[in-house]
């Protein structure tokens, strides 16, 4: 019986000592893994923090500025960087706000397409005070130092409109001029180059209307309510493309489109439309891919705290500060080049432009 007692302690004792080996060498196996885990894991790189930037739209109702943004984020996703997009709808408060809201979320760098160019500068200072670089883009923005400003040369933009109607015969004549936002500061450029041709080429300026807000609606209105100008007008500078496609409808009611010279800026494609159906003489093409890509490097290499360099830099006084300056050339697109300019580059389709015209399709 003893026997047979002390032999099943044994067993037992056996059979623990097998489970705790068993055990014990499963644990240092794990503990193996674990090891080698980590070291994958020490061995693997660490992921970059990606640059971030905010960016805050005036608004959409001009055509060209959803092309703005997209190559804009597709150019800094290619760069490493992200970009959070913020639409103001045109109100100068809403646009304070987003400036806000990146300043607190600490973006590298703020790009702005301003509402009003004189309304911002205390937000850029406090986007300044944080360490954060700011862009002016577009549309300069007034009194504060801010770290690039990016346009076209809008003075060539009012010149290119004036000699398009100069040379389609307005010297002597008569125009009426249907501007943008006051605010927009790009205004007084354009209107300013295209008010001294008209004084060189003694053309008498009928009158001059602002929409605010950049509603087309408005200079519609204008036309309507003061038809008894229009009709003595050889000519109507618009102030772009969108407005020309309210300006151009109203005209036509009154048998006038096509009889009365329209200039515009912005090649939208209804414009493109219109200059070769010849209710619209001409349209200033700024290439915006140019603009955007450009205006994307130029923050990811500030938000590096690195110097934009280039040909294309220079500095430009915003009423306190000197500030670095990119300006981008516009083109001038008539019946005559916009096979080259705007079909062969891509910017709209030959079956889009000639659409209403599809006999006259080269």
């Amino acid at each position: 019986m003893f026997r047979e007692i002390s032999k099943m302690m044994k067993n037992i004792k056996m059979i623990y000592a097998k489970r705790l080996a068993l055990i014990i060498c499963f644990g240092m196996i794990l503990t193996a893994c674990a090891g080698v885990e980590q070291k994958e894991d020490e061995a693997q790189p660490q992921e970059e923090e990606k640059i971030q930037i905010g960016m805050s739209f005036d608004s959409f109702v001009i055509e060209r500025w959803q092309r703005d943004r997209d190559v804009f984020v597709s150019t800094a996703k290619e760069l490493g960087a992200e970009v959070n997009v913020q639409n103001a709808n045109g109100d100068l408060a809403e646009q304070k706000k987003q400036i806000d809201y990146f300043i607190e979320k600490g973006m590298d760098v703020i790009v702005i397409i301003c509402v009003d160019s004189d309304g911002l500068s205390g937000y850029v200072n406090k986007a300044k005070e944080k360490g954060i670089k700011v862009i002016a883009y577009d549309r300069l923005i007034k009194d504060c130092d801010i770290d690039l400003y990016i346009s076209f040369d809008n003075a060539k933009v009012g010149g290119l409109m004036a000699d398009a109607l100069i040379d389609n015969g307005l010297a002597g004549g008569s125009v009426l001029m249907l501007g943008g936002s006051p605010t927009d500061n790009n205004i007084s450029l354009v209107e300013g180059k295209f008010k001294r041709t008209m004084q060189e080429n003694k053309v008498t300026i009928l009158d001059s209307f602002h929409a605010d807000g950049w509603l087309a609606e408005l200079a519609a209105e204008y036309v309507y309510e003061h038809m008894d100008v229009v009709i003595k007008a050889d000519a109507i500078m618009c102030g772009n493309d969108d407005i020309a496609s309210r300006v151009v409808p109203a005209l036509a009611e009154k048998q006038l489109a096509g009889k009365i010279m329209v200039v515009g800026q912005d090649a939208d494609l209804e414009a493109c439309q219109r200059i070769v159906e010849g209710t619209q003489l001409m349209t200033v093409y700024k290439p915006v891919e140019r603009l955007a890509q450009r205006a994307a490097e130029c923050a990811v290499i500030l938000a590096q705290d690195e110097e934009i360099k280039g040909d294309d830099v220079t500095m430009l006084d915003n009423g306190s500060f000197l500030v670095p300056y990119v300006g981008l050339d516009p083109v001038s697109v008539t019946k005559e080049n916009i096979n080259d300019v705007i079909i062969n580059s891509g910017f709209h389709l030959k079956e889009d432009v000639y659409l209403n015209v599809p006999g006259e399709m080269p």
